[in-house]
């Protein structure tokens, strides 16, 4: 097979350790098997997407599942090397989950009729599939949300016998295993039914671009813009990570492909390992918040919302350029401390030749923008863009061949005309195309190059799904017995009452939540839990519901970059050779500002464009929107000053508590606070300034004189 059958070899070995498939397809039989496996797994999903085949969405999702659990328990024994018994034993596991699949499939008109009347052999089904659900996220992801899992099914079995509140009226066996394991709920609810549209399209629409060569478009354009300014590197890195944020949505993903050029780049410029690997966690968890196209959990909060998804990158967008903006930030103010100046320019590339040589890549990222903005469905959106993508690809493969200038223009055009009949002929004018390209290129060696490339993202994108996809089915679990039970209620109340008392203390205690789930599990099933349970109480305290998503959205994310667990960081360690948990502090330095911003925006949610709170109320909206943002820009500047030490000059003890107490002066949204923190930011100001001149000054006043 292609590049994606080598095995792992230099910072891929050690990746392996936070991903254990990080790796390539093994090269062996079976190595070969598992790669036609994961290829038919993504023509089903790119067929039922294209509506080429059109099955009930249950069997979707039944059938995206069994996929899933068909190929995590063998992928995983080759790509860790078990033994010849282990192996076994995960085919065993592979075929259980294949029959799951294949039994609601074969009774799915059955299983309608006697809903909610389940026979023993309904449930002998059910417990088996969410038996092999919880045994492959437990091999893939480990422990944690297993258990969290576990602890909300033993609830809906066993909370009868609980002391009040917490009690509930008792269900059944077969009704839990009933509302689980069939129907819309559990395994198979919301999170499965975005899994399987939307997410593993953008996913394999990622593949494809990086593929294809758009990681390294942007570094070059990075490395262009920003290489030669003070702490250019870094500054290559905030931009690089956040623009594969764009096509990613996996933070931990993003580091370990854009960090493999940028944190050596940063240490060999001269920022130390841990802060480099700071940089690099932070502002690829950052891309997932970073729109125009956001991480897999947009999509899942704009089904959750019933909202269209350019609301949610509406409400994204400021708080994601102030996030950069503060990443930028620091390392500009850590390079000004170091000493540390841009690259010389004869060693960086042209950010024109870089897009002269791989524009068109932008095109598919530019049509799914404009859809997504435009009111289609993401999953038409993702449908659209994979589409244009493979026309791109397999045309460019092509146009490579043709000689003559005159007629390439031509190719291009009629290409283009085809893309855009797409919209008077639908789907079918696209395969038709794509066809007639497949066939072309089969004829043409490196026509068969790019043939084989495409293979091989088809069957990487749904390697790289797999973790989503059972984290997805998993929290179903959760989901589902918060809808059978109503536990979400108690722990609604319970914030309820806090809020009643303090807001603040409700919000700190939602965060805290948000960061103790992300200590185990990914972004998605902790968005999932905790907006879930926070959100309508949050609501009921006057918090605008997207808000309250952004909330705990945002501090999902933080969580793979807090101590102890700190996944991106230690998924960074190995390539900055440093610890995890210095790298972990550093990320949270660099990352102050969004600990900060979903505070602010509870209170004044001007700053995620929404209408309420006082100071809308006061000042209007758009002068509310302005205030915002430029107090919270400057709140974000002093902090960053105070960690680094650093402003135009090195500051003392003094000079970083009083840039200190500025910032968090400003981050409440009371007038008294707002004018003290002005105050303390002026003093701030006046003295740094006052320092920076007399340090110009002195050298100046020590030359001797010549006559």
């Amino acid at each position: 097979m292609h590049d994606t059958m080598t095995p792992a070899s230099g910072p891929a070995v050690d990746l392996t350790k936070h991903d254990a498939l990080a790796g390539g397809f093994p090269r062996t039989s079976e190595g070969r098997l598992l790669f036609a496996i994961a290829f038919l797994f993504s023509i089903f999903q790119i067929a039922t997407a294209a509506h080429l085949i059109d099955p009930p969405s249950q069997l979707v999702r039944a059938i995206h599942v069994g996929f899933v659990t068909v190929l995590i328990f063998p992928l995983l024994a080759a790509m860790t090397g078990k033994g010849k018994v282990a192996r076994i034993m995960a085919w065993g596991l592979s075929v259980l989950g294949m029959s799951v699949a294949f039994y609601q499939c074969y009774e799915y008109a059955d299983l309608l009729v006697r809903a909610g009347d389940p026979l023993p052999i309904d449930i002998f089904f059910g417990v088996l599939g969410i038996a092999v659900v919880f045994a492959a996220a437990w091999a893939l992801m480990g422990p944690a949300l297993p258990v969290i899992s576990g602890i909300f099914l033993a609830y809906c079995l066993f909370g009868e016998y609980l002391p009040s509140p917490l009690d509930h009226r008792g269900y059944g066996f077969s009704q839990v295993i009933d509302h689980m394991a069939y129907g819309t709920e559990g395994i198979y609810g919301i999170p499965t039914l975005v899994s399987s549209s939307y997410i593993f399209l953008f996913i394999l629409f990622g593949a494809f671009l990086e593929k294809a060569g758009m990681i390294q478009l942007f570094n070059d354009v990075s490395l262009s813009l920003v290489g030669a300014r003070r702490g250019g590197p870094a500054k290559v890195s905030i931009i690089s990570s956040g623009l594969m944020g764009t096509i990613s949505g996996s933070g931990v993903a993003n580091v370990v492909t854009t960090g493999q050029f940028t944190i050596p780049l940063m240490k060999r410029f001269g920022y130390r390992p841990a802060f480099a690997g700071g940089v690099e966690a932070t502002a690829s968890m950052g891309g997932q918040i970073m729109p125009p196209v956001m991480g897999a959990v947009a999509f899942i909060m704009a089904e959750t919302l019933g909202v269209e998804y350019h609301e949610i990158v509406k409400a994204a967008l400021i708080p994601a350029i102030l996030y950069f903006a503060s990443a930028f930030w620091m390392v500009h103010l850590e390079a000004g401390k170091q000493g540390l100046l841009g690259l010389p320019k004869t060693e960086l590339p042209s950010a024109r030749a870089a897009i002269a040589k791989g524009w068109y890549l932008i095109l598919p990222l530019a049509a799914l923008v404009w859809l997504l903005f435009s009111g289609y469905t993401p999953l038409f959106a993702g449908t659209v863009g994979l589409g244009f993508t493979l026309l791109l690809i397999l045309g460019s493969s092509l146009a490579l061949g043709i000689s003559s200038t005159i007629i390439r223009v031509i190719f291009w055009v009629g290409l283009g005309l085809v893309a855009a009949a797409f919209f008077q002929f639908g789907i079918k004018i696209i395969m038709v195309a794509l066809t007639a390209l497949v066939l072309a290129n089969a004829f043409r060696q490196g026509g068969r190059e790019t043939l084989l490339i495409c293979r091989d993202a088809l069957a990487e994108g749904a390697k790289t799904a797999l973790p989503v996809a059972i984290a997805c089915a998993l929290v179903g679990i959760i989901i589902g017995t918060m809808t059978l039970t109503g536990a979400a209620n108690t722990f609604g109340q319970f914030i309820v009452s806090v809020g009643g008392k303090s807001l603040f203390l409700s919000l700190l205690l939602t965060m805290v939540t948000c960061l103790v789930l992300g200590m185990g599990i990914p972004t998605i099933p902790n968005y999932i839990i905790t907006s879930s349970i926070a959100g309508p109480a949050l609501l009921e305290l006057g918090v605008p519901l997207i808000v309250s998503h952004m909330f705990v959205f945002y501090f999902g994310i933080l969580a793979d970059l807090t101590p102890p667990v700190a996944l991106a960081c230690f998924a960074a360690a190995p390539i900055a050779r440093e610890s995890g948990l210095k790298i972990s502090i550093e990320a949270i330095k660099v990352a102050a500002a969004g600990f900060v911003i979903p505070f602010m925006a509870v209170y004044s949610p001007a700053l995620m464009l929404q209408d309420g709170g006082p100071l809308a109320a006061s000042l209007g909206y758009p002068a509310a929107v302005a205030y915002i943002v430029f107090k919270t820009a400057l709140a974000i500047g002093l902090w960053g000053a105070a960690v680094i030490g650093f402003a135009a000059v090195r500051l003392s003890a003094f000079e970083r508590a009083l840039a200190t107490a500025a910032s968090f002066s400003m981050l409440a949204a009371l007038p008294a606070t707002d004018e003290a923190g002005f105050a303390l930011a002026a003093v701030f100001a006046i003295l740094v300034w006052r320092k920076a001149r007399s340090a110009k000054v002195e050298p100046a006043a020590r030359t001797p004189k010549t006559t």
